[in-house]
This record gives C-alpha cells, structure tokens and sequence, in this order.
C-alpha cells in the first residue's frame, strides 16, 4: 500500500472520531456543547502534532528512536515550577488561578532553560549530542528530586493542586490560551518545516550530512530550539504527556516505512490526533471518566517503551 493511501485512511479514522466526539450525543445541545467540545478537539489536535512534530526532529538529530524532547527535563521543569509556586505563593496565588499568567510563565521558564542549556554546552565547543542529552537527563532528575521533597513538605490541601498539574488534562481549557498556543505551533512548525529536506539528510548522520553540504551544527541548534518550543507549549497548555511521542513516533516508522520526513511527521500527526480525539472520546463513552486519558497513554507507552528497548537489544 501506498503512502498516500495510507495517509488518507488515517485522515479519515482521524475525522470519523473527531465526528464522534463532536456529534455523539449531544441531544440538541449545539450552542452550549459543541462549541466546548469543538475547543477540545482543537486543543487535542494542538497537542497531538506539536508532540508528533518535535519528537520525530529529536529522534532525527540524536539518531535515536527511544528518546523524546522530555528526557531534556522539560516536563520535570514544570512539574518543578508548578511544585515552587503552590509551595511559597499558595494555590490561591494570581500565578496559579490566572491561566493565561501561567501559561506565558511555564512556556518562558522551559523555553528560557533550553536555550540557557544550548548556548552553555554549545559555546565552549564541539560537544557530542549525547553530551547534551546526559546533562538533560542529570537536569531532569535533579528537578524531580526538588519537586518530590517540596511535595513532602506541602500542605495536604496544597498537594492536591499540584497533583492536578502533574498529568495531561484536556478539560477546563481556556479558548483564549488555545489560539495563543495554535499562533506558536503554527509558526514554530513553518519555520522548522524549511529545514525538512536537511532532516532526511541528518537522518544519514552526522559526517555524511557535512558532505552532502547540510550546516550540521546550525541546523541541530535551529531544530533543538524548534523541538523545545513545542514541547513548552505544548506541556504549558494541557500538561505532560511523558511517552505519547514515543509511540506515535515510532509507529509512524513502522507504518510507513520511508526515510522522508515529510511523510513520516505528517503521519505521526495524524496519529497523535486520532490517538488522542478516539482515546478521549473512549474515556468520557465507554470509561464513563473512571480514568484520564494521560494514565492510558502512559501505561500504554510504558509498555511499547520496555519492547522498543528489548527489540533494540535483539537487533545488537
């Protein structure tokens, strides 16, 4: 079968339980219920592809298809940050009630520690990816570490709100927060998708990229950066979602099955859409909100993480 026809039967899975969520019913409701459940879908669809997008570029630059942007320690650093606030200012603080306050906050606070994180690691020289990923991962640790003895500590009543922050939620979302995160993602993913043909040539490795003619080093900064925005956004808007890239990212590998990153990124954002509408919408139908959907995903993703590693081990 064919790419494009691959492509196409996805987009129609995608579109047949956007339909449902969105229709399903609704009794009559048009004016109050679908227009909530039509913000949903669009922050669903958000998360899904800023997730899909950044984590095959990431995969990409570190030739590796068991890593994810969020080993770099984005989502212990807003787990952290949330965890500080709560614990010094209270849950009643305007940092935490004012959404939008909170939102510009998290965003600046991840994009800020990864571009301070490139620019110390990257001035001083050539150093190796993994350089880089293994002080994301020291960072990352270090962050859970402070955000687990402040959590301790915590009042009882004060833990309760940063539990909420420690897993994915797509409901009570502001509208307001949602076009702001669309306005990022959208112009995040044009500027990077101007570097998608250099991807497929990255994807043969460092030396062989240089004599293609690709500015290694530019192109991994630019693309970190890009990765790291989405990531940002992305967490700020709904929370973290820890494994989710990994998988769709890896069954856009096995699905297509093309070195072209044009067809593996837009798969993968069809997937993180259908994933996410059609798990939600098997949550709120089928589970009756008896679970979250980021407790599926990283269950689900524990799982496919553990045969990725085992499959990698077979192959070696």
């Amino acid at each position: 079968m064919r790419n494009s026809t691959k492509l196409i039967i996805l987009t129609g899975l995608a579109l047949l339980f956007c339909s449902l969520y969105l229709f399903q019913g609704l009794n009559g409701s048009y004016d109050y219920a679908l227009p909530r459940r039509a913000l949903k879908v669009l922050a669903m669809a958000m998360t899904g592809v800023a997730i899909a997008y950044s984590t095959v570029i990431f995969q990409t630059i570190t030739h590796n298809r068991i890593l994810t942007p969020s080993i770099m320690g984005f989502d212990s650093l807003y787990i952290l940050l949330q965890t500080v606030v709560i614990f010094t200012l209270g849950s009643s603080h305007l940092v935490i009630v004012n959404k939008h306050l909170n939102f510009i906050l998290s965003v600046s606070a991840m994009v800020l520690f990864a571009l301070l994180l490139y620019q110390f690691l990257f001035k001083s020289g050539k150093r190796p990816i993994y350089f880089l990923l293994l002080v994301g991962i020291i960072i990352g640790t270090f962050f859970e570490s402070i955000s687990t003895f402040l959590q301790v500590l915590i009042d009882p009543n004060e833990f309760l709100n940063v539990q909420d922050k420690m897993f994915a939620s797509f409901n009570n979302i502001s509208s307001e927060l949602v076009w702001w995160a669309l306005a990022i993602i959208v112009i995040t993913i044009s500027i990077g998708w101007r570097y998608i043909h250099d991807l497929d040539v990255l994807s043969l490795g460092r030396d062989t990229a240089i004599n293609l003619g690709v500015h290694y080093d530019h192109v991994v900064k630019v693309i970190l950066i890009l990765s790291s925005v989405l990531i940002a956004v992305s967490t700020a808007l709904v929370g973290p979602i820890t494994f989710f890239g990994l998988i769709v990212a890896n069954l856009s590998y096995q699905f297509f099955k093309t070195y072209k990153h044009s067809v593996l990124i837009i798969g993968a954002s069809i997937m993180s859409v259908l994933a996410l509408v059609g798990g939600q919408w098997i949550v709120e139908r089928v589970f009756t909100f008896s679970t979250t959907l980021s407790v599926i995903i990283n269950f689900v993703g524990g799982i496919y993480f553990i045969y990725l590693l085992l499959k990698e081990s077979r192959a070696t």
